[in-house]
């Protein structure tokens, strides 16, 4: 499990490590557009099956931790799907992730 930390004093958001790259991907591409945007998700029945929402923006420090030390394959149709989430008016909304398409060589 990966931590997202956000903000200062930085607020630490717990996620897998595979969906951290993927968010780390898109967040890193709105953000050098200087595009911010809402964030949310829904918590584990661990943590009461709550919802979260954070306002992304390139003025609060954002840093991601990782607790592999390999990256993991990325899913293309996730990442398109984030990616469109995050341009829309109700912001990027986390949610599960498509099979993947077999790669043939």
């Amino acid at each position: 499990m990966g931590i997202l930390y956000y903000g200062t004093p930085a607020a630490e958001f717990t996620f897998d490590d595979r969906v951290l790259a993927h968010l780390q991907v898109v967040f890193s591409a709105k953000l050098r557009r200087h595009e911010s945007f809402f964030f949310s998700w829904t918590d584990g029945v661990d943590l009461g099956s709550g919802r979260r929402a954070l306002w992304v923006s390139d003025s609060i420090p954002l840093y991601f931790r990782f607790n592999g030390s390999r990256a993991p394959l990325l899913n293309r149709q996730w990442l398109d799907e984030l990616a469109a989430s995050a341009a829309s008016t109700q912001g990027l909304v986390l949610g599960e992730e498509p099979v993947m398409a077999e790669v043939t060589a």
